[in-house]
């Protein structure tokens, strides 16, 4: 569909680059792209290898669950994907993977604590921990509860601000207002993980970073007050 082939190129474009960035493992991640006015997003389809990917093999899915486009079954994960549209105005991006450091604490049911600068500089505070999902809800709709559990723990948390969820004994969520944005946060919580996890083995009672260089930090790059980089950048 011509209509959505700009969403198709960026999403393709994304997954393709996903394994260079060593984030994922196999096929363990994918990468979907939302047209907002239109309610459709595109995302990878599931077990097809990175490098096979053509644009005209992402699959349309609207925020309904309807397949719009495509011929290929799409990623297991697009009810989660779905969810996290649904519940999160201002995302265009979503990218899943399985990325070792920042798994290690979701499976070790610890948030990523806000340690040092390089966290600040896009986190809004801890990466935050999902609750584990009742056996009810993952016999009942698994993928579709997977999205639930990480929108009730935004309850009270601007998405915004904390772009990513470490979710309980599985993986990580990252989004963006862009595949690009998106790719590049998912690097970065990869990479405060591994920090995290080397500084609490050299300093287990490591406190987080002080609040005022927290502040600093992320609101020199965030909100009406950023100064860092270029205007329109």
């Amino acid at each position: 569909m011509k209509k959505f082939q700009a969403i198709r190129e960026e999403c393709c474009e994304a997954n393709r680059v996903l394994p260079k960035t060593g984030l994922v493992d196999l096929t363990f991640g994918n990468v979907s792209v939302l047209d907002a006015a239109a309610g459709v997003f595109a995302i990878k389809p599931s077990g097809v290898a990175y490098k096979k990917l053509k644009p005209a093999d992402m699959v349309l899915v609207d925020l309904d669950g309807k397949i719009v486009a495509g011929k290929l079954r799409p990623s297991s994960d697009t009810p989660t994907h779905r969810r996290l549209y649904r519940a999160f105005t201002g995302v265009r991006s979503i990218v899943h993977t399985h990325s070792r450091h920042a798994v290690a604490f979701a499976q070790a049911a610890r948030e990523i604590p806000n340690l040092g600068t390089t966290h600040a500089d896009y986190f809004d505070g801890p990466v935050p921990l999902t609750r584990a999902l009742t056996a009810e809800e993952i016999a009942r709709d698994y993928e579709w509860e997977t999205g639930n559990v990480i929108a009730e723990r935004f309850r009270d948390l601007n998405p915004l601000d904390v772009p990513a969820a470490l979710v309980r004994h599985h993986g990580v969520f990252v989004w963006g207002g862009s595949a690009q944005k998106a790719l590049e946060t998912a690097l970065a919580l990869e990479a405060v993980a591994q920090m995290a996890l080397w500084t609490l083995q050299l300093q287990p009672a490591m406190p987080p970073i002080p609040k005022a260089l927290h502040e600093k930090h992320f609101r020199r790059k965030h909100g009406p007050k950023a100064y860092y980089g270029q205007d329109g950048s």
